[in-house]
């Protein structure tokens, strides 16, 4: 029996996701990493994430628009999102949160170490 918890990577700077995916699979997860919003929109249902790591500056369909269009979906309206962007105006927290984000990081401020503690919290895991 496979437990381990799903998290889907919305990141389209490679180097970056790459750098995530290896911690996240370090730390026990199983990943899917995609690079756009528009594969986001279609693994988040296909993939089924306990948790959706979301990029907000993206091609194509904005991390924003992903987050909207994931908590208007029945199928996705209560996975838990963590934006993890480089966005560090108030206004852009505050839209990701009347938009029904869990939590809004941001890239400046935190390391690597910092995500990993948030997911796990998200997801209810205990150190």
């Amino acid at each position: 029996m496979d437990t381990k918890k799903k998290i889907l990577l919305v990141e389209d700077d490679t180097a970056l996701a790459a750098v995530y995916r290896s911690r996240l699979e370090l730390e026990g997860f199983d990943i899917r990493e995609v690079n756009n919003g528009e594969e986001a929109l279609s693994a988040a249902v296909e993939y089924k994430p306990d948790l959706i790591l979301l990029d907000a500056m993206m091609p194509k369909i904005s991390g924003f628009d992903v987050l909207d269009i994931l908590r208007n979906t029945p199928d996705t309206a209560n996975v838990r999102i963590i934006m993890l962007t480089a966005l560090s105006q108030p206004k852009d927290k505050e839209r990701a949160e009347s938009l029904g984000v869990d939590e809004y990081l941001v890239k400046s401020q935190v390391v690597i170490g910092d995500v990993v503690e948030r997911v796990k919290h998200h997801l209810g895991i205990t150190a």
